[in-house]
């Protein structure tokens, strides 16, 4: 169980705020950090850490990292970082940056080959793809054999196909290595695919905690389904108007009256959602 109490001032979005986070983890849970940005989310990994200063307490099993009277510095602390900018030393070989954190070539051997990299042992990071890149950034985290793996949206520059494939390899070593594992995201269908769990920070505030289901599949009433999207034009056509929503990376039409259009604007945060419709899937 991580227990975790914190207090920080900081400076958001909308200038200054205070960070007040409390929290109770199950050990061995994924929990997918979200919100907007300046709310507070990579402070909070960045405290878990050891990387910045806080008021108040975490405990980690039974281990009190940070109290009022010490805080550990991070290699004091049972963690693993991926980073979105995957931070690995240049000069050295894939094998060579695991082995910098810990000297067991069976773990670091057993690492690569279940991220499919034994190949590239020998490679120095800049003659790698970015999705290589992460998976090397992704084992040398577990090199630690962490209770505790932070990341930071890891997977952000990363394009679909890549982004998928990550997403396998972080839930596989999460499952092996039994792990409790907090990510922050933005993207639903990741959040979806690897937590169980939900929290959506807003200003230094947890404003949203729960299942993935009930915090994602938003249905009211007789909706079938409900996305959030964002309207990036609103085109007047003979007597009715048709507003354009950005869902993800599809752009939808959506047909309203002239009442309805009235109430929205441009760059709104809206809903799509439907009654009377029946999806279906087919292949790409």
């Amino acid at each position: 169980m991580i227990k975790l109490d914190i207090h920080k001032k900081l400076q958001g979005s909308n200038g200054d705020m205070n960070l007040d986070i409390k929290l109770d983890i199950q050990e061995n849970s994924f929990v997918a950090l979200s919100g907007k940005s300046g709310s507070g989310k990579t402070t909070l990994l960045r405290v878990l850490a050891g990387l910045e200063k806080a008021e108040g307490s975490l405990k980690v099993a039974d281990k009190i990292w940070l109290d009022s009277k010490k805080s550990l510095v991070p290699q004091e602390r049972d963690i693993g970082f991926v980073f979105q900018d995957y931070a690995l030393f240049p000069n050295m070989s894939v094998q060579d940056n695991l082995l910098f954190v810990n000297k067991n070539k069976k773990l670091a051997t057993h690492l690569l080959e279940l991220t499919e990299l034994t190949e590239l042992t020998k490679r120095l990071p800049n003659t790698l793809s970015g999705g290589q890149q992460q998976r090397v950034a992704l084992c040398r985290a577990f090199m630690r054999e962490p209770k505790l793996l932070l990341m930071d949206e890891p997977l952000s520059a990363l394009d679909p196909f890549m982004r998928a494939k990550l997403q396998n390899d972080i839930l596989k070593l999460h499952n092996e290595f039994k792990t409790t594992t907090i990510m922050i995201s933005h993207d639903p269908s990741e959040i979806y695919k690897l937590a169980s769990r939900v929290i959506v920070l807003e200003n230094g505030k947890v404003i949203q905690d729960g299942d993935v289901k009930e915090i994602l599949l938003k249905t009211n009433g007789s909706q079938k389904f409900s996305l959030r999207g964002e309207i990036i034009d609103i085109i007047k056509a003979d007597i009715i108007f048709v507003a354009i929503v950005a869902i993800g990376q599809q752009i939808v039409e959506v047909v309203l009256d002239e009442n309805e259009a009235s109430n929205f604007k441009v760059a709104q945060i809206v809903n799509v959602s439907t009654k009377a419709f029946a999806p279906s899937l087919s292949s790409i």
